[in-house]
């Protein structure tokens, strides 16, 4: 089995997809906007087509009768059940038959309500699949959510609004635990729950003005579950506070940890045979959550590995979508937008490399396809970034591979330039020295300030990298007095809005002002992990590092990080040592496979330069040598308020080094300077933020469908306009993929991001015309994907590329 998040989705779908076996052979894929958006990020719409899938519908679209049966993969939405049953209702069969596939687990009541419908004899399946999750890497799950933040740490601008969001806070927090189910019950796992408990703040955002500490809150009443369905379903949902009664006054991290517990019983109540025995005698795993108040250092820091540089210093769209200029083989300069994804094997190799490596990683890659394919430029080598970019354009004949080595190419030239230009050496050293308490030769900084405050009055610094180097000293101080805090505003003149951002950091957990008598603040101690290989400007260690680190050793803090029931047993805690002892390497950034040449970034006693050491070819980091090992236990990490590329990369490292899989997710991906724009507006619940441009809502859903409801609501379409028939005489409707004459077109889902290109663009009608004539090509030598369709039936033609909505 793939270790692969997204290897695992495809396969999950490709088998539920395969299932739906009519007699007819042939049948046709009813989805939603979410559905098809989570379909279209792991398979492309030839493998769907070629499940003997015919038409591709979208729910909320006019659709024509028929006979087909049909294959419905939807959210559980209430909109969602309704339209199911209208397709059955008032006399109308729009299909032959429905298999109705959910992708999470629905409500007991719209069940009940679909099974007593007029739809219910034409119901051939009803399953719950537990597949919504949104991989964005092989080991990254992302609920793209960045309005949980708010949700999360703001606190109530008007106290008559707190019972509001606390009602929504459970909401969110519900749908994380859905969705962390979700992620066990595909991998088959039922792990063990830990959960970060800070000890040096309490509750934060609207649980902090909650009811006192030591109040129970009651679960809210439920319904009896009703037994006895036609249908076989996956699991009966229920209420996930009926188990469990969490108590207020307790953290974030542990309010989520017992409500995916009782999110687990009662799947396991429903399902007692799960997790079904695989074979593999996989030992049980884990699932940590915490959030980000665990480590608010790793946001401000710099950090100079490619995917996280990349992340910071360029404008890249969501992590993924970038823009750049493109030389074509002509010499000509075209606007391109690439997808960083890891279909692009070149990404995965050096994304989380150092980038003096990653660059020294692309030359050498490089010139190894210049000697495999001789002739070019009398088959010279490239030394610099710029030669690369230029032999590049007499390649013409290599589009594909132009295309990812002209991509990274220019990001890391440009990420190089910006270094230089911003002079973030200096501004690293400063913070490194902030993050770690210690200079580079392990000695307490004593000339910090000095360093500092010349940084602060430098014009040619921006205001944002004064925010991070501010942000730093105060929690290298934990806290300073109200007075220092006001002269450094007053060195770096900043904007109110950025002191507001650095003022914000009171809202999660960490002190800014101090007292003369004032204590220092208690914190979770890790061990150092030291490493002879480390870079100067990149000595700090992520605490998620640490603390998987240590959960692997068996030697984790247990009051800081609890479980919600027993831990593991005693055997299982010896064996975790033992393993532990035999080989516990050092986790390091990865290599590039040769020595790096000098660079601009070379510095002081340790530089860019280190030995080789091979790279996994999965995710970019350092591996071990290849040796026979047991089946890898599973770890999965939760990051609530979102996650920092740095602790994405040492997921990946660790899981490698340790020899574990390690599957981490969050609310959404952090960028510095997206976490200081959500730092401003963090006192106001979001007010002006890029995600909640009119703040935190005052109005509560009722219950957790409604909220869910309103997460994936989809419209209707308008009315069909009746249209004249050619003669004249008479109406009829017009059909969905007409333009003309008041028709409608498909919704405009995005394209699948399996390749480089940015999506699909131009008009519909175009695309098709230019497909039929190169398929007439096609077919004259060797046959169509379309001539092997069963005949008589009109498949291909102008229904399918007009109603297809991919």
């Amino acid at each position: 089995m793939s270790t692969s998040l997204l290897e695992i989705l495809k396969s999950k779908f490709l088998e539920h997809i395969r299932s739906v076996d009519p007699p007819g052979k042939w049948k046709i894929l009813v989805v939603d906007e979410h559905s098809q958006r989570l379909l279209s990020s792991v398979l492309k719409t030839y493998d769907i087509l070629a499940e003997n899938v015919t038409l591709i519908e979208a729910i909320n679209s006019h659709r024509t009768v028929q006979t087909q049966e049909a294959m419905y993969l939807l959210t559980s939405t209430t909109a969602n059940v309704e339209r199911i049953i209208a397709d059955f209702s008032d006399g109308r069969k729009q299909y032959g038959g429905a298999h109705v596939f959910f992708l999470d687990g629905l409500e007991e009541s719209l069940c009940q309500r679909l099974l007593a419908s007029p739809a219910a004899p034409h119901l051939k399946q009803l399953v719950d699949i537990f597949l919504n999750l949104n991989p964005s890497e092989a080991r990254y799950f992302n609920l793209n959510i960045p309005s949980m933040f708010f949700s999360f740490y703001s606190p109530p601008r008007d106290p008559t609004k707190l019972r509001t969001r606390l009602k929504k806070l459970d909401c969110d927090l519900r749908f994380v635990a859905k969705t962390l189910l979700n992620l066990c019950i595909t991998l088959n796992e039922n792990p063990l729950i830990r959960y970060y408990q800070a000890p040096n703040h309490g509750p934060l955002g609207p649980l902090l003005e909650s009811q006192p500490p030591g109040v129970p809150v009651p679960p809210p009443t439920t319904e009896p579950i009703q037994t006895g369905l036609r249908w076989a379903r996956a699991a009966v949902t229920r209420d996930s506070s009926a188990n469990v009664t969490v108590p207020s006054g307790d953290q974030l991290p542990k309010k989520l940890a017992f409500i995916l517990q009782s999110e687990l019983d009662d799947y396991r109540s429903s399902n007692p045979e799960w997790p079904k025995p695989d074979g593999t005698n996989r030992p049980r795993g884990t699932i940590i959550i915490t959030d980000r108040t665990m480590d608010t250092i790793v946001p401000f820091i710099h950090e100079f590995t490619y995917q996280a540089m990349a992340n910071d210093l360029l404008r890249i769209e969501n992590g993924r979508a970038y823009s750049y200029k493109f030389q074509t083989a002509v010499g000509k300069y075209e606007n391109q937008t690439a997808v960083l994804s890891d279909a692009d094997t070149v990404w995965t190799q050096v994304r989380h490399m150092h980038m003096g490596e990653a660059i020294e990683r692309l030359r050498s890659d490089f010139n190894q396809f210049l000697q495999e394919h001789a002739g070019f430029k009398g088959g010279e080598g490239a030394t610099t970034l710029n030669d690369m970019k230029d032999m590049l354009a007499s390649l013409p004949q290599y589009q594909e591979m132009r295309e990812k080595f002209s991509l990274h190419l220019t990001m890391a030239q440009e990420c190089m330039d910006i270094f230089e230009k911003r002079d973030l050496k200096k501004i690293a050293n400063v913070e490194q020295q902030c993050a770690t308490g210690e200079t580079v030769e392990g000695k307490t900084p004593k000339k910090l300030v000095e360093e500092m405050v010349p940084l602060l009055y430098d014009p040619q610094v921006s205001n944002r990298d004064k925010v991070r180097i501010i942000a730093l000293y105060l929690m290298h101080r934990d806290g300073a007095p109200e007075e220092d805090l006001r002269r450094l505003f007053q060195h770096a003149k900043l904007h109110l809005s950025e002191q507001d951002a650095i003022r914000s950091l009171v809202k999660l957990g960490v002190r800014l002002y101090r007292g003369p008598g004032d204590k220092d603040t208690r914190k979770v101690k890790f061990k150092p992990i030291k490493s002879d290989d480390e870079y100067e400007l990149s000595r700090y260690k992520p605490l998620l590092q640490h603390m998987l680190t240590e959960h692997v050793a068996s030697t984790l803090d247990q009051t800081a990080f609890p479980y919600v029931r027993d831990g593991p047993t005693s055997l299982a805690s010896s064996l975790a040592v033992q393993e532990t002892r035999i080989r516990v390497p050092s986790v390091t950034s990865a290599s590039s496979g040769s020595s790096a040449g000098p660079t601009s970034l070379r510095s002081g006693k340790r530089t860019w330069n280190r030995q080789p050491r091979t790279v996994a070819a999965a995710g970019g980091s350092a591996a071990p040598e290849k040796e026979k090992e047991p089946v890898r236990q599973r770890i999965i990490v939760f990051v609530a308020g979102g996650l920092t590329y740095p602790e994405l990369r040492v997921a990946y490292e660790v899981g490698s080094n340790l020899n574990r899989d390690i599957y981490i997710g969050s609310t959404h991906s952090i960028t510095p300077e997206g976490f200081v724009d959500d730092l401003k507006v963090l006192e106001i619940e979001g007010v002006g933020s890029a995600a909640l441009p009119n703040g935190l809502p005052n109005v509560s859903p009722a219950e957790y469908q409604d909220f869910y409801d309103k997460k994936y609501f989809t419209p209707d379409p308008p009315p069909l306009k009746p249209t004249h028939t050619a003669a004249g005489g008479g109406h009829r409707p017009a059909l969905l993929n007409n333009g003309k004459n008041g028709g409608l077109q498909p919704p405009a889902f995005p394209s699948p991001a399996n390749s480089m290109s940015s999506g699909r663009s131009g008009n519909v009608h175009k695309e098709r015309k230019e497909k039929e004539e190169k398929d007439k090509d096609k077919d004259k030598k060797k046959g169509s994907f379309i001539s092997n369709r069963r005949p008589g039936v009109r498949l291909l033609g102008f229904e399918f590329h007009s109603r297809c909505l991919f």
